[in-house]
């Protein structure tokens, strides 16, 4: 029988080492036992001992430590049996899955990545002192947060085959509140002032449950530096914060946070110089940097200076690009020397830009809209502005871009864009009810990335109360490599206006168009198009505004006939777009301005003049809350003669107002209004033989008024202002489709053809019935809450408004909403 002789045992979790002497022997084999998971090879790499060496009990004790590294073993024991070595193991269990319970201020995902980074992962073997330090780390962030009550209890479940399963569970506790903030060393500046700079608040009373005193030690020291740039911007250089304590209750539940600061006194710029190379560009960066002489030292504008140089030198390639502004103070004087220091490193090139995410746009429909190039130096500024092009397309819901370095290059980089693509268009066939055109019927398509090209098509049949239109429409925003755009259209329309609380007219209109646009920069751009139309108006009542348009055209031989006119339409148009996305934007602005005008050989002889803007102006930096403006503005008239007639605006063009311009008001419930003027008639004599011989038109002063359906104007104005807050319950990820609104709306349509004063000779009760449609003041304004709504069926949009400023015959809406339906 085999006589066993125990060389070594030894543990790093706690297993006992014996020695058997200091005898060494050959070894003839080795034998390793309990392997499950790892195999024998790998055994034998961290197994530093050979067949034939000569070994004694500290090379064992060595081999031993080696195994332990591998990091595969829980206990390891070593014998000798005879002239053999045998190693055995015991593996650690491998994790079979990992849980948490009770955790709400870390996320599962946090976790999961906190623990993959120590190799402790669902597959890979469990080690428990890793495992005490994740544990030890999370502790520490709970203190960080100011749960100091917070504990974690780690649940390990054996299975079979050597498995466990790991748990984490959370008792997080209540948050520390901030009982008191104590500033030390302070005399220039009170304690008031200093800490409403701060984010953390101090022991709130209960009414103030929109803020929190809770303890976090992260928000103290953000809160700290701002105590600090707030004495460094206004000149005290030597401001230090020489120490800070926090002091915890005995129960855990405040804390009490002191700051020991030396304030100092101010100091003034001498003087600033650079030293560095700034490609010979020195005077004009000395000219626009905010840094001046003879001022007090400013750490903000100190900053800003760096970073305008940064920026400024990017420009030119030079994206890595070092400033640092060397101070040399002079207490006696206080006074300080800046010198910036400024070396802009090697000029960067663009060696390849890559795309990614668009799976419907083709890449040179992106790679159109860029101003960074491959091959050319690498521009922040370019960069950015190829980001807001592309993400102003109507079919781009997101941008991003990354630069890379090129390894082993330091003078190239790789650019990627990362777009998210949303709907472009859709094929429609379908019902939509809205609160202005009530049931309607549709089919088209309408797409702004055809067939991923970018060029927009759109086909659509509408069926509605009172309108029915066909239209067809095509464009190609880059019919040029330059960016020169063409459109076509062709359209079809039959309106009936008395259904949508106007005047008694018809109208039945088709005709095609063209039009071609240049862009002057990248913001700007100018159009022009040319319209030939038919038109055909019938039904028209006789009313004062519509007189002239009557009188010019009437056949006195088929007085009720309708009027036939062909039109030739010139149009010229500006417009403006700095936006930063094409849809739901915060920032930038849209302005247009609009010219179109008939030529002298069509029938009706006029122009129109159109401007829009909108304005957004981002108030938080994550741009939820938003500030905007609009404006909309309109004039119209006509020109030259016909028929001894001078021209006038057709009523066809007038100008109306929709429910979206003006919340809280019914659809062109606004507009002046038609008026009826009638003569008061006198009998005429009777006949010998008893018939009546007429009757014959009294005077003028006894003419009678009726009022009539709304007509509309030549002339519009409209304005807003509205405040775009978060929408509450919802998900970060949902933002980009639903905006919140509270908003003010104002708007007037008025006449400026209309003159009262030709009223001013009828009874008093009759010039009571009219208005001063002329008068451009007659604003109404409403206010209210609005929810708009890029939902799976289709746009929504829902409006509560409040009307603030009223005419006695408006008709005001509370709320108004439409929604349409695609399939």
């Amino acid at each position: 029988m085999a006589i066993k002789k125990h060389l070594a045992v030894t543990s790093l979790l706690g297993a006992s080492f014996a020695a058997l002497g200091q005898e060494s022997f050959i070894v003839e084999d080795l034998k390793v036992e309990g392997l499950q998971r790892v195999a024998l090879g790998a055994a034998l790499t961290h197994i530093p001992i050979n067949v034939g060496d000569q070994v004694d009990t500290y090379t064992v004790s060595k081999t031993i430590k080696s195994l332990y590294k591998s990091g595969h073993f829980d206990d390891i024991e070593a014998y000798r049996d005879g002239e053999r070595i045998v190693f055995k193991v015991t593996e650690r269990p491998t994790i079979s899955s990992i849980e948490f319970d009770g955790n709400k201020d870390i996320k599962d995902e946090q976790l999961s990545e906190s623990l993959n980074q120590q190799n402790i992962r669902q597959g890979e073997p469990l080690d428990r002192t890793v495992l005490d330090s994740v544990e030890k780390g999370l502790i520490d962030f709970f203190h960080s947060i100011g749960k100091y009550n917070a504990k974690i209890d780690l649940e390990i479940t054996r299975l079979p085959r050597n498995r466990v399963r790991l748990k984490l569970n959370f008792d997080e506790g209540d948050a520390a509140s901030i009982r008191q903030i104590n500033i030390v060393g302070n005399e220039l500046f009170p304690d008031e002032e200093l800490l409403n700079l701060a984010e953390s608040k101090q022991d709130l009373p209960w009414y103030m449950f929109m803020s929190s005193d809770r303890y976090q030690k992260q928000t103290i020291e953000g809160d700290l530096e701002k105590i600090r740039s707030y004495y460094l911007d206004r000149g005290y250089l030597r401001f230090n914060i020489d120490s800070t304590q926090v002091s915890v209750s005995p129960e855990r539940e405040s804390v009490y946070v002191t700051a020991n600061v030396t304030e100092g006194e101010q100091y003034m710029v001498k003087g600033f110089d650079f030293i560095g190379d700034l490609l010979g560009r020195e005077e004009l960066i000395k000219s626009v940097i905010p840094l001046k002489t003879g001022e007090l030292y400013n750490g903000s504008v100190v900053t800003s200076s760096e970073e305008f140089i940064k920026s400024f030198l990017a420009r030119f390639g030079y994206a890595n690009a070092e400033v640092r502004t060397i101070p040399e103070i002079d207490d006696e004087n206080k006074e300080v020397q800046l010198t910036l220091s400024v070396d802009p490193g090697k000029r960067v090139y663009v060696r390849r830009i890559d795309i990614s995410g668009n799976q419907n746009t083709a890449d040179e429909v992106l790679r159109r809209e860029m101003t960074q190039l491959e091959g050319a130096w690498l521009s922040n500024q370019n960069l950015e502005r190829s980001k807001l092009q592309i993400q102003r397309l109507p079919y781009m819901e997101s941008v991003e871009f990354d630069v890379t370095p090129v390894p082993g290059i330091d003078d190239e980089v790789d650019v990627d864009f990362t777009v998210k693509e949303q709907s472009a268009g859709s094929f429609t066939a379908g019902l939509a009810y809205g609160s202005y055109y009530g049931l309607q019927f549709n089919i088209g398509v309408s797409e702004s990335n055809f067939l991923g090209s970018g060029n927009q098509v759109s086909f659509n049949i509408n069926t509605s109360r009172g309108s029915e239109s066909v239209s067809l429409s095509y464009t190609d925003p880059y019919f040029t490599p330059d960016g020169v755009s063409q459109g076509s259209s062709i359209f079809y329309r039959n309106y009936d206006a008395s259904e949508f609380s106007l005047i008694d007219y018809k109208s039945k209109s088709y005709g095609l168009g063209t039009n071609i646009g240049f862009p002057i920069n990248a913001n700007n751009r100018v159009n022009f198009g040319i319209r030939w139309i038919e038109e055909e108006l019938s039904d028209l009542a006789e009313y004062e505004q519509t007189r002239v348009l009557r009188e010019t055209f009437l056949d006195p031989e088929n007085p009720d006939a309708g009027f036939e006119f062909t039109k030739f339409e010139l149009s010229t148009g500006w417009s403006r777009v700095t936006v930063n996305r094409g849809l739901f934007p915060t920032a930038g602005s849209r302005q247009s301005l609009n010219l179109t005008a008939t030529t002298p050989n069509s029938d009706l002889n006029y122009y129109k003049v159109n401007y829009n803007s909108r304005f957004y102006w981002p108030i938080s930096n994550d741009h939820r809350w938003v500030f905007s403006t609009r404006a909309a503005l309109g004039y119209g008239n006509g020109y030259g003669s016909t028929n001894g007639f001078d021209q006038v605006l057709p009523v066809q063009e007038f100008f109306r107002i929709t429910e979206q311009e003006l919340r809280g008001f019914d659809r062109n419930t606004i507009l002046p209004r038609a008026v009826v003027r009638a003569p008061q008639n006198i009998p005429g004599t009777t006949l010998p033989d008893g018939t009546p011989a007429g009757s014959i038109g009294g005077a003028e002063e006894f003419d009678t008024l009726r009022l009539a359906g709304r007509i509309g104007g030549n002339a519009k104005a409209v304005a807003g202002m509205e405040m775009i807050v978060p929408t509450p319950f919802l998900d970060e990820e949902n933002t980009s489709s639903v905006r919140t609104s509270f908003f003010v709306d104002a708007a007037n349509v008025w006449d400026t053809e209309f003159n009262v004063d030709r009223y001013q000779n009828l009874q008093p009760d009759e010039r009571a019935r009219l208005d001063d449609y002329s008068d451009p003041s007659r604003f109404r304004v409403s206010t209210g809450l609005s929810i708009q709504w890029i939902s799976p069926m289709g746009p929504m949009l829902i409006s509560f408004a409040y009307p603030l400023k009223e005419q006695e015959d408006d008709d005001t809406k509370t709320i108004s909403f439409n929604i349409s339906n695609t399939f």
